[in-house]
């Protein structure tokens, strides 16, 4: 059984139901399959797999890596349940700024594929939850950036009033001070001028 892909609303992220063959014993299904990625607009190469394991109540995000490091992700729960929000980082594209988000978990299944050039990041609903994701780009840590989860420019619906965070986290910056790469319809990146100090 071939997995779907369905676009979602913000141009770039896919949400993915793949495939899953239950029987007796349990279930088996293919996570990742180039070729059938490739034809329905996925195509990638993955060179870093991440995994993390959070709490009910914690929330990670907002972050994502400026060019020429930005990574695209194919992010997927193993068990439990969060609110996976991705926010438009793409200065060019019609809907900066604009968020969209996804509840992924390991009863459902289902898979988001988030294209470079958007912020990510996650709320745990479930007593605890493990997330797999893998990266278009390796991590780079002079490229890291992000702002605050809660910003209220960019009014993301979270299911919490208080959240769990790091101190990382709740150290980011509001969405209106991070800084901006500007892309060009020809897909040339100009940095800004404050970006080159």
């Amino acid at each position: 059984m071939p997995s779907l892909f369905k676009k979602l609303k913000l141009e770039g992220l896919i949400l993915i139901e793949p495939g899953v063959f239950p029987d007796n014993r349990g279930f088996f299904m293919e996570t990742y399959k180039k070729s059938e990625y490739a034809r329905n607009g996925i195509d990638m190469d993955f060179v870093q797999d991440n995994q993390s394991y959070s709490t009910k109540g914690v929330v990670r995000g907002m972050h994502y890596q400026r060019p020429p490091h930005a990574q695209g992700k194919l992010v997927r729960v193993v068990s439990g349940r969060v609110l996976d929000v991705v926010v438009d980082m793409r200065a060019s594209s019609p809907s900066f700024g604009e968020w969209e988000g996804v509840e992924l978990s390991g009863e459902n299944k289902r898979m988001l594929w988030i294209s470079p050039g958007f912020a990510h990041g996650f709320a745990c609903l479930s007593e605890n939850a493990f997330l797999l994701y893998k990266c278009t780009a390796e991590y780079n840590k002079a490229s890291e950036a992000g702002f605050r989860y809660d910003d209220p420019d960019v009014g993301v619906i979270w299911p919490f009033v208080s959240a769990t965070v790091s101190d990382k986290d709740a150290a980011l910056p509001p969405f209106s001070g991070v800084n901006r790469e500007y892309v060009l319809p020809n897909g040339r990146i100009v940095f800004p001028d404050f970006l080159k100090k």
